[in-house]
């Protein structure tokens, strides 16, 4: 096998075990299969490849793990998990097992994400559409905030079928920006607007709005500013709160102004 003389799925390593056990992970599982794909360290020279049901416990073993713990799909193999590491006389972490997290209108199967990042779905495992550490991360998520959606739903072992909202997630993100995040604004899509009888001049606004003894900035009023596309319309609608011709709107830290018109230019 390690000499690449068969090919993948023909031949394959089985521990040794009992082929009637009740447990049927025990039933002479596989530990080591044919597999082209080349090594990171000796590169096409090793073509054989161990299960994830043989390295989990090794891993954990020769790393000091003290708690190796998993979702409970892997309860059924805790028995194998402990029959490698006794028959090698090697230290045994203690395992436990809990329900997976999941959250709603998100995919966090490692399988799953793996299809989206090679169909070309999703960019790649950063991609900040995915719920992955350094996608979060390019999501701006801080890490607090992560480990703060973590002790706020605890852990549980209710099945797999646990739905986190993922209005969650993003409540403790938004508490802690609140307290450590320096408020600024941005036009995306910005949309000229003109205002008529003002006092050009400067305005102070403070950093953090709950707590302004933090410190504040300067923003410029003019008669000529920029407003968000999406926050215009060309005629008024109930329950838009946005600019609309002979409307009465209020733009924050400045004051209230009444809409004459609203116009689209060619171009």
């Amino acid at each position: 096998m390690r000499l690449g003389l068969h090919a993948e799925g023909t031949l394959s390593l089985r521990a040794k075990i009992d082929y009637k056990n009740p447990n049927t992970t025990l039933r002479d599982p596989v530990i080591y299969r044919i597999r082209f794909t080349s090594h990171p360290h000796v590169g096409d020279k090793w073509c054989i490849y161990p299960l994830y049901d043989y390295t989990h416990p090794l891993c954990d073993s020769l790393e000091g793990i003290s708690h190796s713990l998993c979702s409970l799909e892997f309860e059924i193999r805790r028995e194998l998990y402990y029959w490698v590491l006794d028959r090698l006389n090697l230290y045994k972490p203690n395992v436990w097992e809990y329900s997976r997290l999941n959250i709603t209108n998100n995919v966090l199967s490692k399988r799953k994400l793996h299809e989206l990042i090679f169909t070309n779905r999703v960019k790649n495992w950063d991609d900040p559409r995915v719920l992955t550490i350094n996608g979060m991360r390019r999501r701006g998520y801080p890490a607090e905030a992560i480990n703060s959606f973590c002790d706020a739903i605890g852990v549980t072992r209710r099945g797999n079928e646990n739905y986190i909202n993922f209005n969650v997630l993003e409540n403790e993100v938004r508490k802690y920006l609140d307290i450590h995040a320096a408020r600024t604004m941005a036009v995306l899509e910005p949309v000229e607007m003109i205002i008529e009888g003002i006092e050009e001049g400067e305005i102070t606004v403070p950093l953090f709005p709950k707590d302004e003894t933090r410190g504040n900035r300067k923003i410029k009023l003019s008669k000529k500013i920029y407003v968000e596309r999406s926050d215009i319309k060309l005629q008024d609608e109930k329950g838009f709160y946005g600019i609309a011709p002979n409307k009465i709107i209020g733009l924050k830290y400045a004051s209230t102004f009444f809409i004459k018109e609203v116009v689209v230019e060619n171009g």
